[in-house]
């Protein structure tokens, strides 16, 4: 029932975003929306979080780009941005682009290949020490260099052939920084090429973006600015939205509850529940006694009790998974009765949490001598309300633990840092694709492996998987990795989320994309009919 449910509202976004570019577009007007939290900078290339991409994509364009009008991305809707063109050669392990002409960065100053080059030499870190963090250096290792053969002409060398190398620049976590700005100002006040120039973010009130007058593409943006209102509270978030102060909820605030709240109370809004290829997980620090124990991390695997989760936050609408968006959204990830075969995912929870309590037991742990913890997580309620459920989960094996629940920029940086013992975190994925996923989350080193883990045998199968063109021989090879990761209880998923975005239906031209939430923001051309 879910399944057809979910097929009928793609093929309705599809049907709205056919249908959209035939109106006659208006100039003029702000779009106001609420954010969650106050983001820890602008600069989207040293940030790890959706409430860095999504207000400030605009502010920036990519060389290439996902269709911002195609719900599903994929290779096969990338688009031409900042690039004209490109062609692989030499065997896979070279991809040439021509760059558009007559481009200028916000700041007047023209946009060359040297911007493209110096870009990746920061976030791939062959040129080290200029960002102050690189939380995606990890997709890009294995970019050997980057020659610039001309003005407008710039190719990437690869180690070795990397089919979905394209589909990592596509993402809107891989905009096009400007040379001549340091890494430092784009923290406090980003320029870019983008639709939108960036006027001022202030800490815990609002973000303005204004029009781009000088933006390459003729008659765009349609808007003349984007504001986002600072709001922590959500229940304000939502009435405020109801009652026509914002324009638009923030895109992934909404749950399942909240959506039929606002359906009831303003039938006219129209609102898009999809995937978000973000999944709640507990993050462990496998350094930290007494969780260096391979047998209580095993403990702590058996314990979760997945159905209960999705139940309670998603009303059941969320999925269960591994590493990778399941399907039928996610194109890589494990048909169910292959899941059931994992660590911890059985569908008897009485069985799984009674061979935790004895694996407990063995180590001295009991009703009478609970091991005491922290649950370390993210004061929004997507982070919060599941650490609730975690911390009654984890009695269940004898571990008693306080919560522990800090601001946005504290997070991040206590999680780079692995300043913590045990944590429920939500992980975003920014494509349906191994190589982001895996070399991101799972690889030595990768800034954003916020457990540490490092299993160098693994690691070169990422690689082997990468360069498989057959998608059979890459699935098998991909569920074979989700295995082995699943059984090291490497960062156990506990679901994967469903969130709505509403708007009003004077918002035109807004296309929410299905299979995952950091790609879909340029907003060039979205107008408002009012």
């Amino acid at each position: 029932m879910r399944s057809r449910r979910m097929r009928r509202l793609a093929a309705g976004i599809l049907a709205m975003a056919a249908a959209a570019p035939a109106m006659a577009q208006k100039h003029g007007g702000t779009i106001t929306v609420p954010h969650i939290d106050s983001p820890p900078s602008p600069s989207i290339q040293e940030e790890g979080t959706a409430s860095v991409v999504i207000p400030f994509m605009p502010v920036f364009n990519n060389l290439v780009l996902f269709d911002q009008h195609e719900p599903r991305h994929s290779i096969e809707t990338i688009r031409p941005e900042l690039a004209t063109s490109w062609q692989w050669g030499e065997g896979g392990t070279s991809l040439r682009f021509t760059l558009r002409r007559g481009v200028t960065w916000h700041d007047g100053k023209p946009f060359t290949a040297a911007d493209v080059k110096c870009t990746w030499d920061m976030v791939a870190g062959l040129d080290p020490g200029k960002m102050r963090k690189s939380p995606r250096q990890a997709w890009f290792k294995n970019l050997e260099s980057i020659s610039v053969d001309a003005e407008d002409r710039v190719t990437f060398h690869l180690k070795r052939p990397q089919p979905s190398f394209i589909a990592l620049l596509a993402s809107g976590w891989s905009p096009v920084y400007p040379c001549h700005v340091p890494p430092a100002a784009m923290r406090s006040r980003p320029i870019g090429t983008g639709p939108f120039r960036f006027v001022f973010y202030r800490l815990n009130e609002s973000i303005r973006l204004e029009r781009n007058p000088n933006y390459w593409k003729p008659g765009l943006p349609y808007l003349d600015a984007i504001e986002y209102q600072i709001v922590p509270n959500r229940a304000t978030r939502m009435l405020g939205f109801v009652a026509g102060r914002y324009d638009m909820t923030y895109p992934t605030d909404v749950s399942v509850a909240l959506l039929r709240d606002i359906h009831r109370q303003d039938p006219d809004a129209i609102c898009v529940l999809r995937r978000t290829n973000v999944d709640t997980n507990l993050i462990v620090n496998r350094d930290a006694p007494p969780f260096d124990n391979p047998d209580i991390r095993k403990a702590l695997a058996l314990a979760i009790d997945r159905k209960a989760f999705n139940d309670i936050i998603n009303e059941g609408q969320g999925r269960i998974g591994a590493a990778m968006l399941p399907p039928p959204e996610g194109v890589w990830g494990m048909p169910e009765d292959m899941l059931h075969t994992l660590t911890g995912y059985g569908p008897d929870v009485a069985r799984n949490r009674a061979e935790a309590q004895a694996i407990m037991r063995k180590l001295g742990y009991g009703p009478d001598n609970m091991l005491k913890t922290k649950i370390f997580t993210r004061n929004i309620p997507t982070f919060r309300d599941p650490a609730l459920i975690m911390n009654d989960q984890l009695k269940q094996i004898y571990i008693d633990a306080d919560l522990d629940v800090v601001d946005t920029p504290q997070f991040y940086a206590r999680v780079f840092k692995k300043d913590y013992a045990v944590g429920v975190n939500q992980t975003g994925s920014a494509l349906d694709d191994p190589d982001q996923n895996f070399y991101e989350n799972y690889a030595c080193g990768s800034l954003r492996n916020y457990t540490g883990y490092c299993n160098k045998a693994l690691e070169a199968d990422f690689d082997r998987q990468s360069m498989e063109t057959d998608f059979q021989k890459r699935r098998a090879m991909v569920w074979d990795i989700e295995r082995r990761l699943a059984d090291d209880v490497v960062r156990p998923i506990i679901f994967h989320d469903v969130a709505a975005a509403c708007w009003h239906p004077y918002v035109r031209n807004m296309t929410i994309m299905v299979n995952s939430i950091y790609n879909g923001w340029r907003w060039e051309d979205v107008w408002l009919d009012k």
